[in-house]
């Protein structure tokens, strides 16, 4: 039984949803999604609440079910509020910097690392050691968060690299000569 399908998800106020088969338009103040789902979950809105039913108790059915459901959420989450990532960076001469659209990230290499935004995302660099994603689509606001932290993942010995903020590195202890 899916707990997150059978969930109800109250639309709030300033979204707009349209339903046409198994395509879902969202449109919010911050912009507009859409997405296709599968044609076999049958999505409904009656007084403002919107509802996914599925129509067997199948095994690909209920995955559907619960994927189907959060999903539309994300969706009107991110046109209502918006998603944003922080990301941390540590190590002496790491730093980032914008220079246009692009996200220009110096990490240890000998050469800079450039990132190009993909559309509907927006990189803030606030402090030269500090970089947030912004967008209205979770995925993408989550894969470019992702690719940023790829360019130097964290290592536990001095803790240096990009992670997420507020992350826990787990540090290990180097050899000890005697």
């Amino acid at each position: 039984m899916s707990r997150i399908g059978l969930k109800q998800l109250e639309i709030p106020q300033g979204v707009e949803i349209k339903i046409d088969g198994g395509h879902v338009t969202v449109k919010g103040p911050k912009g507009e999604l859409s997405r296709q789902f599968s044609e076999d979950m049958t999505i409904k809105i009656e007084d403002n609440i919107l509802t996914v039913e599925r129509p067997s108790d199948s095994k690909q059915h209920k995955a559907l079910h619960g994927t189907t459901r959060s999903l539309i959420g994300n969706m009107v989450e991110g046109v209502h509020k918006g998603y944003e990532k922080a990301l941390e960076i540590q190590g002496v001469g790491y730093r980032a910097q914008k220079q246009g659209q692009k996200l220009v990230v110096n990490a240890g290499y000998s050469h800079p690392v450039e990132i190009e935004p993909e559309d509907g995302i927006e990189i803030e660099v606030p402090a030269n050691t500090r970089v947030v994603v912004k967008g209205i689509d979770k995925e993408k606001v989550g894969a470019i968060a992702a690719n940023i932290r790829a360019i130097r993942p964290p290592e536990p010995y001095k803790g240096k690299g990009i992670r997420y903020e507020g992350e826990y590195v787990r540090r290990k202890e180097g050899k000890t000569a005697k």
